[in-house]
């Protein structure tokens, strides 16, 4: 697993370029002949397409308000949206030829693209654990505070991935079908009384040492109470549902490539530590 911004990520580009041109072909024959390395730089290049179509739908629009001609506007949308579209069918086909693409496409919430940066980015063979994943994705508390100019030990892509895929599970949490929106509601609810406890009064004071937050701000407000603020409450639970969601893909994972599932984490093998929740719609069928 390789961090963002090392010498592969050339190579990436390269690779994309050559699938790009194999969009002008048969979409479902260059999925199927798709490297890693081609869709890491997809699932990239399918965001970048998705701001720029946002842009020049705001553009657009504005351009009408205005009485102003559009058509330069509206041609760059137009193919924006059909560029965008092929990447997404290409992503849509790949995601699904692995057992753990098919698992995570299974889960409320988790589309093709996110699907696809999780297969694109994760190798099991180097993460004998659930936490060698949450670190590679930027998770792990530990991680030392990097200074300006030094090479990040997490890979940056991976986690704009798991990012978009709380956002997404906040959005759905309200779903019948969802499983991981209402682990996200379950923890903020425990969060925020755990909060309102003053359980978190040291964080708070530390931010505070530690950070130049304007006493003007509302997170001052919320720190100097001896509290968090709401959007650290809820970074704080969307972050428990990603790693949880991680842990069980990484059993998907383990048990897909080795044919067994992963050893339980060591506080689970302690006595009086026995909870353990299975990773849903798994087996698949």
């Amino acid at each position: 697993m390789t961090t963002q911004y090392d010498g592969e990520y050339n190579d990436d580009i390269i690779a994309g370029a050559t699938a790009l041109a194999a969009l002008n072909k048969d979409i479902r024959e260059a999925a199927a002949t798709l490297s890693t390395r081609q869709a890491r730089f997809l699932v990239d290049y399918y965001y970048q397409m998705q701001r720029n179509r946002i842009r020049a739908g705001h553009q657009a629009l504005k351009a009408a308000e205005a009485d102003e001609p559009g058509a330069v506007a509206a041609w760059a949308l137009g193919n924006s949206s059909t560029l965008e579209n092929n990447i997404r069918k290409v992503l849509d086909i790949y995601s699904m030829t692995t057992i753990p693409g098919r698992w995570a496409r299974s889960i409320h919430g988790i589309g093709p693209v996110i699907a696809a940066g999780l297969l694109a980015h994760i190798d099991i063979e180097q993460a004998p654990t659930a936490g060698h994943i949450w670190r590679f994705a930027g998770l792990d508390p530990t991680l030392p505070r990097m200074a300006k100019g030094e090479k990040r030990p997490w890979n940056a892509r991976l986690k704009v991935v798991m990012w978009k895929a709380g956002e997404s599970w906040v959005k759905t949490s309200n779903s019948p079908k969802d499983i991981y929106g209402h682990v996200y509601a379950e923890r903020k609810t425990y969060e925020t009384a755990k909060n309102e406890a003053g359980d978190y009064a040291d964080q708070a004071a530390k931010k505070l040492e530690e950070f130049k937050i304007g006493r003007e701000t509302d997170a001052y407000a919320w720190y100097s109470q001896g509290k968090l603020p709401p959007a650290h409450i809820h970074a704080r639970a969307k972050r428990y549902a990603v790693k949880l969601f991680l842990a069980h893909l990484h059993h998907v994972m383990f048990e897909t490539k080795y044919g067994t599932p992963p050893p339980k984490p060591y506080i689970l093998t302690q006595p009086g530590h026995v909870h353990f929740m299975a990773p849903p719609n798994w087996p698949t069928h």
